[in-house]
């Protein structure tokens, strides 16, 4: 007996023994302390949600958005990607982010306008003329006022706007060239009264469709066209049952960055400012490479592909406007006298011609 006792506790105390010198160092902390579990519970996670491939001016911006962070705060902000609608589609990523599901999202302002009517000024008809002229209003008192709108009505926060193109119109039927073309015709767009209005405008049906059903709804033909920018469509490939694309720059595609506003104003103010500073300088990228982007992939369509491109001119574009036209005037009430008083002195100026 005494011999089975002697056994037990030499055992136990080689287990006591073990867990004491395997579970400590020689500085007196645990062995299950991890510097980069540490560094885990302090790190700031912004989750980003968008809905466009990583092969786009957006898609490419957030990216070195998320470069600029993780560089400038050594890793204590860390930017997680989720593009393609991998995490939420573009109809539902609003509620996920103003539930905090997500940190940050990059709708185009067309999507905006459901919650923001105001937002829909970007969707007017021949708004812009130039590229230079969609900088003063994203940069300028416009983009100054929507971002303030966003906040005060959605407690969201608006951070900036970014760029991507003017929008584009491909279809299956015929060539698009005066507004009587559109008859009968059934175009998938983004959400917005003035899109849906403009279509309807020139006899055209419309379906607000998610982004990324865009394709398939256009394979299966229940759709026979759609319009946006040339980087949207090379990069979904939403030429490959399409015939004809008609270059109207008939409106500017650009998108609104947004942050959750109670995760924000909970980030410690350096962090802030390093985030402020990488929207600025990822702005500011976004800006002049869009340009480059559209141009480069117009020339690999018009290379690669059996579309039919007719690009607008001055005489067929005039008659697009006279068509639409009446739209100003029926907006403008819904925009607001200033807002749309600052957009006409813009579409005044000159500035460097898209396309």
């Amino acid at each position: 007996m005494r011999t089975f006792l002697f056994i037990g506790f030499f055992i136990l105390t080689g287990i006591v023994t073990a867990y004491v010198v395997g579970f400590q160092t020689r500085d007196g902390f645990s062995a299950e302390y991890d510097d980069d579990q540490e560094k885990m519970r302090d790190q700031i996670v912004i989750k980003v949600s968008h809905v466009v491939s990583e092969n786009t001016p957006k898609g490419k911006a957030v990216r070195r958005f998320k470069d600029l962070v993780e560089e400038s705060t050594k890793g204590k902000v860390k930017v997680e990607i989720y593009p393609n609608g991998s995490l939420y589609s573009d109809i539902s990523e609003w509620d996920a982010l103003k539930n905090n599901n997500v940190q940050m999202i990059i709708p185009a302002t067309s999507k905006v306008s459901q919650y923001v009517p105001e937002y829909g000024l970007f969707d007017l008809p021949f708004a812009f003329n130039s590229y230079d002229q969609v900088q003063q209003a994203f940069e300028g008192e416009i983009g100054k006022r929507l971002l303030e709108k966003v906040e005060k009505r959605e407690g969201v926060k608006g951070v900036s706007f970014w760029y991507n193109g003017f929008k584009q119109i491909t279809n299956n039927e015929r060539p698009l060239i005066t507004p009587a073309d559109f008859n009968r015709l059934h175009f998938r767009t983004m959400p917005g009264e003035v899109i849906k209005d403009q279509y309807q405008a020139m006899g055209a049906a419309v379906s607000d469709l998610p982004f990324n059903k865009t394709y398939e709804n256009l394979e299966v033909g229940f759709i026979d066209g759609q319009e946006n920018t040339i980087t949207n469509i090379y990069s979904k490939k939403l030429y490959g049952h399409q015939s004809y694309l008609t270059v109207s720059n008939h409106s500017y595609l650009g998108y609104v960055v947004l942050m959750n506003e109670e995760f924000w104003d909970g980030l410690p103010e350096e962090y802030q400012e390093e985030i402020d500073s990488a929207m600025v300088q990822t702005t500011d990228w976004i800006r002049r490479h869009s340009i480059e982007m559209n141009d480069s992939q117009m020339r690999e369509l018009k290379r690669n592909t059996d579309l039919d491109v007719h690009i607008l001119l001055n005489g067929e574009k005039k008659e697009w406007k006279e068509t639409l036209a009446p739209l100003y005037e029926e907006y403008e009430n819904v925009f607001g006298k200033d807002l749309m008083r600052e957009l006409r002195e813009i579409n005044g100026s000159t500035g460097q011609q898209g396309f």
